[in-house]
């Protein structure tokens, strides 16, 4: 016990030196509402170990390290590049580490999880799916609208330190998932995944275009769809919510139903859910802008990518480094809110909702750890246009 006090002392220090080291004189004076948010353009090994060590995280031997990781659906061509982890992995030696999925698939299992991990790569750390022995359950805050209490697994308490290392991309229900989903959705266990989706019931708009591909039926890991002559239909008593069916149609019939449902309920559930696993233990943040398409990696058919890769960024800030990356996509895509015209879900509910919990901030600066100087939206952006 007394080691566990030790350590979580330690890593709160490492923390607290690393937002000192990113708010230091050599960026001159910063208000406290600011965070700061690195970034490359070039997405490499070596530039995600670069990224890590500019939030000057120092963590003693001692210290389990959990590498929060998405391990790609089977079938899914849009997942990292395991390979991208290696330096950081060969650095801090953690432990990759991911949940059971709710729906049927590979990742429902433990077993087949962990083989399927290591069949798209991951072969080079350890593998721990948190929930494999049950679940541990947290007590919600009292200013939260929904989450009475947090579901995730009960291998979660056995790590000391968090790396999130987050593929951003679009999502059918919250618009985009970045940091803040791969923590809130990505480590609930199957049990909280099922509250967070609860009630999230899509619709299908203008069914009669319908041209009976049966796409959506085949990949309802719920067995909730059925396709007739007037198009698709919902049994709502089997539908989980996932949003899979949004991803899968090729004529994009599906929509979130916002009829008699809040429809910031699911993203207010995601950033709950995020606010108290992050207070349970410290954590860092690496999201990768590449592969960006519109929807996640739990797709088995997820569409091919839409725009170019972006760039990567870190943080010790969830919310701003989010921020960041709906600013950059959006600005390198050409307007305000790019996955509210992909997903009609802008998705900034997440940011605006954590910020108001104290979570982070939405203000940021943005490094480029190549020349230690800050940039602009438009210089980070120029940087990745292809060149002539």
């Amino acid at each position: 016990m007394k080691r566990k006090v030790l350590i979580l002392i330690c890593c709160l220090m490492a923390v607290c030196v690393g937002v000192q080291a990113q708010k230091s004189s050599k960026l001159g004076p910063m208000p406290s509402d600011v965070s700061v948010v690195y970034f490359c353009s070039e997405i490499t090994p070596e530039n995600i170990l670069k990224l890590y060590d500019a939030l000057n995280v120092t963590l003693s031997p001692e210290v389990k390290v959990g590498l929060k990781v998405h391990f790609g659906e089977k079938g899914n061509q849009n997942f990292l590049n395991p390979e991208l982890l290696h330096p950081l992995v060969d650095k801090v030696h953690p432990t990759f580490v991911e949940t059971n999925v709710l729906y049927v698939s590979d990742r429902r299992f433990t077993k087949s999880h962990i083989a399927l991990a290591k069949e798209h790569g991951f072969t080079f750390a350890p593998i721990d799916i948190l929930d494999d022995e049950g679940e541990t359950i947290y007590p919600g805050d009292d200013n939260f609208q929904f989450c009475k209490t947090v579901r995730t697994g009960d291998h979660f308490e056995n790590y000391d330190y968090y790396i999130i290392y987050s593929h951003f991309k679009g999502h059918g229900s919250s618009g985009f998932g970045g940091a803040i989903k791969n923590v809130g959705m990505g480590m609930a266990s199957p049990g909280g995944k099922m509250a967070i989706h609860a009630n999230n019931y899509p619709k299908v708009r203008t069914p009669d275009k319908c041209f009976q591909c049966n796409r959506c039926a085949s990949q309802c890991p719920a067995v909730a769809i059925s396709v007739d002559d007037n198009g698709p239909v919902i049994d709502t008593t089997k539908c989980i919510g996932c949003a899979k069916c949004i991803a899968e149609c090729p004529l994009k019939l599906f929509t979130p139903d916002n009829s008699g449902y809040d429809e910031t309920r699911f993203l207010d559930k995601l950033v709950e859910y995020t606010k108290v696993l992050k207070d349970h233990r410290p954590m860092a943040f690496i999201n990768v802008m590449a592969n960006i398409s519109t929807t996640c990696d739990c797709s088995a058919k997820a569409p091919k990518p839409f725009m170019r890769d972006i760039g990567a960024v870190a943080s010790l800030d969830i919310v701003a480094i989010d921020q960041a990356c709906q600013d950059l996509t959006s600005k390198a895509y050409g307007c305000e809110h790019v996955f509210q015209d992909v997903n009609h879900v802008s998705g900034m509910e997440q940011l605006q909702y954590a910020e108001k919990l104290g979570m982070g901030h939405t203000k940021y600066i943005l490094i480029d750890v190549a020349t230690g100087k800050q940039i602009t939206l438009d210089e980070a952006v120029k940087q990745t246009e292809p060149k002539k």
